[in-house]
């Protein structure tokens, strides 16, 4: 059993679930360092320099360093050389921000997306919670790069690239079963389980409601998730119009609550431009939702590729999806293969990967 250090600047949401889990279900020992998840800029610009300081302070001894995307691995390494210059790190992206989404009166600012480059090319090892990532964020680079006058350094996206794997987020899901309950099919209950932020687009969603609504059609619908950002609005002009049909409305805080709420769901909808993953909709397939997800981003890999065309829609075409499957159940098939994503499998691959990083530092 090896002693990993996970650094994580930004504990909230679903860093803080994977961070708590792993060291839950991993062999090796799983020690912590984290800050608060607000600011995140911010976080990501001087969250190093305070974890460096308290990494020095501490008697931790790691055989691996492992920082989430929100560290600036660079500056903590170098602030922390004199105890961590024979330690090997490694740098996991739940997202990044080369390819994330520009936020809503935000324009991207190139220096934070620069950490990430100069993080994954300071680690030893580089993982991504999806292929897709890995393809997205190293098919960007390039461009990052050549945004700069000279010396754009373009073959360390190769050097990147040698040491990037995939390890799939790991999700609980068989925490879903104590809550499990039969589902009323007689009306469609559609559920949105997501941030109401921008990248999320819940404008998309609620749009959709006013068609059905128009439409009268029966059906009811569940939101929730956190309400962030401007986009947090999104949903309340609806808030009265959809009367009784509104089974749940907000966060849920409480996982029992949470969890009853996606058993209850016959549907569930994503209609975001940014899930690097897709953790809430792999959720709602584990508790028996048909999920409608565009046909874009992660998506596809979350089912069996002979149930794209009933589960993925094309763009402008969320209402046509859901007419077309509106009585149609979620074959069982899709809750067998998201299974695949509970930590009770995962773990192992974890446990693999660190033992492998660890054992060719000693070798070299």
């Amino acid at each position: 059993m090896a002693n990993v250090l996970l650094l994580e600047p930004y504990h909230t949401g679903s860093h803080a679930a994977w961070l708590r889990d792993l060291q839950r279900f991993s062999q090796h020992s799983i020690s912590a360092l984290t800050l608060e998840g607000r600011y995140w800029q911010w976080r990501m610009q001087g969250g190093a320099v305070t974890l460096a300081r308290r990494f020095n302070q501490s008697a931790l001894a790691p055989d691996l360093i492992l920082a989430s995307d929100m560290l600036d691995l660079t500056t903590f390494l170098a602030l922390t050389r004199r105890r961590t210059a024979h330690v090997p790190s490694a740098v996991y992206f739940h997202e990044n921000q080369l390819t994330y989404p520009a936020g809503e009166r935000i324009k991207r600012d190139l220096k934070i997306a620069f950490i990430n480059y100069t993080s994954a090319l300071a680690a030893d090892a580089v993982f991504f919670n999806s292929a897709f990532h890995k393809r997205d964020f190293l098919s960007e680079l390039p461009r990052l790069l050549k945004h700069y006058p000279d010396h754009n350094e373009l073959e360390t996206v190769d050097q990147i690239a040698a040491k990037a794997h995939v390890l799939p987020v790991g999700i609980d899901l068989a925490a879903f079963d104590a809550h499990a309950a039969p589902k009323d099919r007689s009306v469609p209950t559609l559920l949105w389980n997501h941030r109401w932020e921008y990248d999320k687009q819940p404008e998309v969603f609620a749009r959709t409601l006013e068609k059905l609504i128009a439409l009268d059609m029966d059906f009811r619908v569940i939101l929730a998730g956190e309400p962030i950002g401007f986009s947090a609005s999104a949903f309340e002009p609806l808030r009265e119009r959809l009367g009784a049909r509104l089974i749940h409305y907000g966060y849920a805080e409480r996982f029992a609550d949470y969890a009853r709420l996606l058993w209850q769901a016959t549907h569930a909808i994503s209609c975001a431009k940014q899930d690097f993953f897709g953790v809430s909709m792999a959720e709602a397939i584990y508790c028996g939702a048909l999920p409608l997800m565009p046909r874009r981003l992660n998506y596809p890999t979350l089912l069996p590729s002979a149930y794209h065309d009933l589960c993925l829609y094309n763009e402008g075409e969320l209402l046509d999806a859901l007419l077309r499957t509106w009585q149609v159940p979620a074959p069982a098939a899709l809750r067998a293969y998201i299974a695949q994503f509970d930590w009770r499998t995962l773990s192992a691959a974890y446990d693999e990967a660190f033992t492998t990083i660890i054992q060719q530092a000693r070798l070299s």
